[in-house]
């Protein structure tokens, strides 16, 4: 017994070790170019997606030489980083709609004031093509991040942890991670305090949804599943409750309000029935939903 209690705690140090070493990793790729433009130039948008690629390749390989022989032996990695095609339509769609129903109030306030006909308008979309940045937002960052912080650090945590512990452990390295925008605040002109606190509340929010999206890996057994959440969100941002305080429109104020809470609750509400594990086929990561 004392030596299975030993070998257990050798697996977690290496596991938290190994998704330490990756996230500092991860970061550091990010550093490897000596750019003297911000980060919002399109020259350092461009090696940075260099840095991501790379990433794609050297992530994977921190799972296979920290992953147990046995736990190979019984399945894939292809499967331990969530690439399958079995419950993959399912995966691809339902977390996504749940995302969006926590979303339900920036939703309807974009309805209401008319962005969704400008996502219509054929110039919009053709300038968000050539945007390296609308690039980064929703489709590399969301790629390259789920894949480093989800799909290549979960089955490390969740071989030796229980889901809901995993779940946990793994969005704090996440968040950590993005303590580096202190250095590029400092950069820009912003004071070392007003970073800190600008990074500090980025921390809570980007710790909060990687709770979320480690939550939907974990449960689906799939990395499209955190992507698609992940994309999403980036595209919504942080919701906004000052353009519906602002509403002159008592009435319609209430109404988006309400919205705001009816999204808040039908997401707790559809959480879990909406991430069953038996949909996606998933019997990897979660055996016993704990919940």
């Amino acid at each position: 017994m004392v030596e299975t209690e030993e070998n257990t705690d050798f697996s977690r140090t290496t596991a938290i070790l190994s998704c330490f070493t990756l996230s500092v990793v991860y970061v550091a790729s990010l550093y490897i170019w000596n750019s003297p433009y911000h980060r919002e130039h399109n020259e350092t948008i461009k090696k940075r997606f260099l840095s991501a690629f790379i990433m794609m390749f050297v992530s994977p390989l921190f799972v296979y030489f920290g992953i147990s022989r046995s736990m190979l032996q019984k399945t894939t990695i292809w499967e331990l980083l969530g690439i399958k095609l079995v419950g993959l339509f399912q995966a691809a769609v339902l977390p996504l709609l749940l995302t969006m129903i926590l979303f339900l109030g920036p939703l309807s306030v974009q309805a209401l004031n008319g962005p969704w006909k400008l996502y219509a308008a054929p110039m919009h979309s053709t300038k968000n093509i050539r945007s390296l940045i609308w690039w980064r937002n929703r489709i590399v960052a969301p790629l390259s991040e789920e894949w480093t912080f989800r799909a290549c650090m979960l089955p490390l945590l969740l071989e030796c942890y229980k889901p809901t512990t995993a779940i946990f452990i793994c969005p704090l390295f996440f968040g950590v991670a993005h303590f580096h925008h202190v250095i590029e605040m400092i950069r820009a002109g912003v004071k070392f305090q007003d970073a800190l606190k600008l990074c500090s509340f980025q921390f809570v929010y980007t710790t909060l949804f990687g709770a979320y999206a480690a939550f939907l890996f974990a449960k689906t057994g799939h990395y499209i599943a955190p992507f698609t959440a992940h994309a999403f969100c980036n595209h919504m941002g942080f919701p906004d409750l000052t353009e519906v305080l602002a509403c002159k429109d008592p009435a319609r104020r209430k109404i988006l309000l309400s919205l705001f809470f009816a999204g808040v609750i039908g997401w707790c509400s559809l959480l879990t029935p909406m991430t069953n594990p038996a949909w996606f086929s998933n019997k990897l990561f979660w055996h016993i939903d704990p919940l």
